[in-house]
């Protein structure tokens, strides 16, 4: 596990921190712990088979992201 930070892609605000085996995962538990995930940089994220059910990713930075 290794520390991973989901940051807001327009000021890098940090908007969910935590220990995790990848981003799929920390942003799963940002999600599931109710972090507003809004304008979150996401660029190049592997998010295949993520369960996002009620994330808020408005204005978030999806390039690339699968």
């Amino acid at each position: 596990m290794e520390a991973i930070e989901i940051k807001n892609r327009s000021n890098e605000a940090v908007l969910y921190s935590g220990e995790h085996a990848d981003v799929k995962e920390a942003v799963e538990a940002a999600v599931k712990a109710g972090a507003n995930l809004r304008g979150a940089n996401l660029d190049g994220a592997n998010l295949d088979g993520a369960d996002l059910r009620d994330a808020d990713l408005d204005g978030a930075n999806l390039d690339g992201a699968e």
